[in-house]
């Protein structure tokens, strides 16, 4: 699966980035980071690509939930809902 540079999510177009490394609050020990008052999407650019694709879904998520009016969201709801979110877009031909 190829990761698209951009996404729509609830009207807005996020960008989608691979990154040397992905930091925040000063911390680099992240493979990806949604910002939502850029829109953009970051995902650092060296791991797997499967591992890409699926901290994609996951932060892709995350841009679902707060387009939505989720603010506050569950990490553990977000990795569960991301995940089958991933399997439901690889395994389907839409």
């Amino acid at each position: 699966m190829k990761i698209p540079k951009e996404v729509k999510v609830g009207g807005l177009v996020y960008k989608v980035e691979t990154k040397p490394f992905v930091e925040v609050e000063s911390d680099r020990n992240y493979q990806g980071t949604c910002d939502y008052s850029k829109t953009e999407i970051s995902i650092m650019e060296y791991i797997s690509n499967e591992r890409k694709e699926d901290v994609f879904f996951h932060e892709l998520t995350h841009a679902i939930f707060y387009e939505a009016g989720f603010e506050e969201q569950d990490e553990d709801m977000i990795n569960r809902i991301g995940k089958v979110i991933h399997q439901v877009v690889k395994n389907n031909d839409f």
